[in-house]
């Protein structure tokens, strides 16, 4: 990543500053008059914003006085009287303020006052002449001072690398961005309500462990310092999980922060959030109708649609394809896997197409390269791939009529995955075998390695695992989705960021 530089020019710095000292001036002001406002330890408010408008008839036939907190956004000094408006946790407000309703001092102080001040006034509703619901007031009360400015009001702030290092700043002045990180919030109330519903009980596991596994992705190192070892953040919690349903914990799911110590794009950043789940006596067919289930209930609760617009598509989450594997690389490269062989046969076939070939070039880790290189960005509307090879499902159960592949999908929309599921691999011998085959890929490609074969987990099915359908999916794509969002930096509230240092 190039090296971090400020878009401002030096003389904007330079009156950033000014303002700045003028805002501390006005502070020491007050604080010498003793009226510090930060001071101040509470604020009785009666209604937010919302609620004003919701029940603006009966606040006004009552004369009822309420009271309302937040920052001042703008304003209007007309003479002896002033509009502004406030903005709290579910909007903005008009406050109209008189000087001979509030009083000479008090109105003097609030023509001092600054944009983006925390205020708290109350009052009486009223509708202006124009329509707009608003607040008469009757006292205002500086409850906090902004020491900076805000962006200027027309252009706000636009430099999306300022938007992710200063959030805060960012839901201040862009409400959409408040309203996508509300419906964050929605989708993943609602993702629970759907998997609650159906019986699955949320549990914790740990986000520490005691060693790296022998999957691929790479993972963060840290050190326990009364234990003296290393430890490992985790890349997954798949095998935690499913000791529980050795356990008996028949349907399980985890809403759990991963970390991976990999590349970062519009699609993925190191901390992610995601959900697992496991279902006993059921197999990827089921996970298959649950996630259809799933997506169609979420959409609908959040969004009030089954269409939802992406980024200038209409994405029709009603209708779903279903391919396998084979079938989606037939389709959209014309290469048919039943003319390969062998695995000669599978690699000259990917030189012929200029497809990588994987670091263990067999069949079925060539027929994954052909997905990736013809398929995955054609896949703009619901899609659910099946059948995935063994070679690249170390923890799925081989399908019984083809055990060169496995029962296993994944589900792409606008041509991102957005999750995964198996039929689990249940057979403690076969999974053990699997394991230490990955583990020894691994060391032979990277000597260093440090990854291990989870024997523990071994152990664990050697007691006996029910049949099982698993599911993985990344929440904050789907959030990417239901909000229209580009960036899956834009569905973080803090995205990981460079040092500006």
């Amino acid at each position: 990543m190039a090296e971090e530089t400020t878009n401002a020019t030096p003389q904007e710095e330079q009156n950033l500053s000014e303002q700045t000292q003028i805002r501390i001036g006005k502070l020491n002001a007050l604080s010498e008059a003793g009226n510090n406002p930060y001071r101040i330890t509470k604020y009785d408010r009666t209604h937010l914003s919302c609620e004003i408008v919701e029940n603006f008839d009966a606040l006004e036939a009552s004369g009822e006085t309420v009271s309302i907190a937040g920052r001042m956004m703008s304003r209007r000094v007309m003479g002896k009287a002033s509009f502004a408006h406030l903005l709290d946790g579910a909007g903005l407000m008009q406050i109209y303020v008189r000087r001979d309703d509030v009083g000479e001092e008090a109105y003097k102080a609030f023509k001092d006052f600054d944009i983006g001040d925390i205020l708290g006034v109350t009052g009486k509703a009223f509708r202006t002449k124009t329509g707009e619901i608003s607040v008469h007031c009757e006292t205002v009360t500086l409850l906090t001072k902004s020491l900076h400015p805000l962006p200027e009001k027309f252009h706000g702030l636009q430099d999306t690398d300022t938007r992710y290092r200063q959030r805060y700043l960012d839901l201040i002045v862009n409400p959409n961005v408040r309203d996508t990180f509300v419906k964050r919030s929605a989708i993943l109330r609602e993702l629970r309500a759907f998997l609650d519903g159906r019986g699955f009980l949320e549990v914790d596991t740990p986000i520490l462990t005691p060693f790296e596994i022998g999957a691929s992705a790479r993972p963060f190192y840290t050190h326990h310092n009364t234990l003296d070892m290393d430890m490992v953040l985790r890349i997954e919690t798949e095998l935690y999980l499913k000791r529980l349903i050795v356990g008996g914990m028949d349907r399980v799911y985890e809403v759990g922060r991963i970390f991976r110590n990999e590349g970062m794009d519009t699609k993925h950043n190191p901390e992610y959030t995601s959900i697992e789940l496991y279902q006993a006596y059921t197999d990827f067919r089921g996970m298959m109708d649950l996630v259809e289930d799933m997506m169609k209930t979420v959409a609908q609760k959040v969004c009030g649609s089954l269409v939802v617009p992406y980024q200038g598509l209409s994405i029709d989450l009603g209708h779903w394809e279903k391919l396998t594997m084979v079938e989606a690389v037939k389709k959209y490269s014309g290469v048919d896997f039943a003319d390969w062989k062998t695995d000669e046969d599978a690699i000259a076939c990917a030189k012929a197409h200029n497809v990588d070939l994987p670091d263990v070039p067999t069949k079925g880790a060539i027929l994954a390269e052909f997905f990736d290189a013809f398929v995955e960005e054609k896949l703009i509307q619901p899609t659910f791939i099946y059948d995935y090879p063994v070679e690249i499902s170390p923890l799925a159960k081989r399908k019984p009529d083809d055990p060169a592949f496995t029962e296993r999908f994944e589900y792409f929309v606008n041509a991102t995955e957005l999750g995964n599921a198996f039929s689990e691999l249940n057979d403690p011998i076969d999974q053990r075998g699997r394991f230490e085959r990955q583990v020894a890929e691994r060391k032979a490609l990277d000597p260093n390695s440090r990854a291990q074969v989870d024997y523990d987990f071994i152990n664990a099915l050697e007691y006996g695992m029910p049949p099982t359908g698993g599911l993985g999916f990344g929440v904050d794509r789907l959030v990417m989705l239901l909000t229209d969002s580009a960036s899956i930096r834009d569905v973080l509230l803090f995205p990981t960021m460079k040092p500006i240092d």
